[in-house]
């Protein structure tokens, strides 16, 4: 099948398999006298695994890991689990930095008073010279506030 067949088999856009192919996550593939790419099961296959990791958030050194792992059937299913406890790991890691912004935002909101006047502490904070002092500021608060 042509690169747009596979997209459609796959879920993944053409622009993303050639970029898939450019990385290394995907083999290149052969193509025929016009120039076209070919592809097979095997690699619409590939594609549905990566489109998973890729939902999973899993960056792509590690999908290119994964693939590896997956492909070797001689694999010890540690080395997976190792993988994915790291990316759960990091993820944790995401989750709290992304309540510690929305608990700080969510602080500004409370006081700004979203009437008629110009004065606004969200803008002020964003406009604050010492993003560090902010940060270490409502830390505290967010710390309470959990």
């Amino acid at each position: 099948m042509n690169i747009g067949e596979a997209a459609r088999a796959s879920g993944v856009s053409a622009k993303m398999i050639r970029y898939y192919e450019q990385v290394g996550l995907l083999a290149p593939r052969g193509r025929t006298e016009s120039g076209y790419r070919l592809y097979g099961p095997a690699e619409v296959h590939t594609l549905r695994f990566i489109r998973q990791a890729r939902r999973l958030g899993f960056l792509v050194e590690d999908i290119r890991k994964l693939v590896a792992l997956w492909h070797d059937r001689s694999r010890a299913s540690s080395e997976v689990k190792a993988i994915a406890l790291e990316h759960v790991g990091e993820l944790d890691r995401r989750i709290a930095e992304l309540k510690e912004m929305r608990d700080v935002l969510a602080h500004l909101a409370r006081h700004c008073h979203g009437d008629a006047r110009p004065d606004c502490p969200i803008l002020e904070e964003l406009a604050s010279e010492d993003p560090v002092a902010f940060q270490e500021s409502h830390s505290t608060f967010a710390a309470k506030v959990v």
